[in-house]
């Protein structure tokens, strides 16, 4: 029988991102991040002359970051707890947008925080990429969950049927972030989070168009 079927993000949803990311340019790159704006372009800054980064320093940045530094991510509260619990009701996958040769330390990441779960890699927007996991798992139900907007968007272009959770699990990020209007729901705690999901689970019906 088909089960349901919980595809959620990692940075800013199971794991903290921009946080560990700050502290590491503050440290070994002279360089501030403002996290006082939901919008990055303008928010790192060098801070020998203040001037504002462009975005392929940023990209770059980030990328080494995922390179090295991935082991200054650390859980965020509740999530590895109610993501472990759910998988009694669902199955659950983690849809990351990294590049594809950093899946495997993805995974590793969150196993050894105990998160044992298939791990997708996807750059770009996630509609096309859960089109092909939709397939392959054939869920009752299915339900996404992401902090960002433009995700969602995508999501529910391709297919509107799916329940989407938008959740910026950051508190230092999270006033600065308006709710996705083409999410179901905004919240950004896991163990208010939980119980939602669990109710779409028991509930057992597919999401209403928006």
């Amino acid at each position: 029988m088909a089960k349901p079927l919980i595809i959620s993000d990692c940075d800013e949803v199971l794991l903290h991102m921009v946080v560990p990311f700050k502290q590491w340019l503050d440290e070994d790159k002279a360089i501030d991040f403002a996290l006082d704006s939901a919008d990055f372009t303008n928010a790192l800054t060098h801070r020998d002359g203040g001037a504002v980064l462009v975005p392929e320093e940023i990209w770059a940045l980030l990328g080494g970051f995922f390179d090295s530094e991935m082991y200054r991510q650390k859980p965020i509260k509740d999530a590895i707890e109610s993501i472990n619990a759910l998988t009694q009701y669902a199955d659950v996958v983690v849809l990351t947008n990294l590049l594809d040769d950093r899946m495997e330390a993805r995974k590793e990441q969150l196993a050894n925080f105990g998160l044992d779960v298939p791990v997708y890699c996807n750059q770009g927007p996630k509609g096309p990429a859960l089109v092909k996991i939709i397939e392959d798992y054939q869920p009752s139900i299915a339900l996404f969950i992401d902090d960002l907007a433009n995700h969602h968007q995508s999501v529910g272009e391709i297919l509107p049927d799916i329940w989407r959770l938008h959740m910026v699990g950051e508190p230092q990020l999270a006033p600065h972030v308006k709710a996705a209007s083409h999410a179901h729901n905004r919240i950004d705690y896991w163990e208010k989070a939980k119980l939602w999901i669990e109710d779409i689970i028991t509930a057992g019906k597919s999401a209403p168009a928006l």
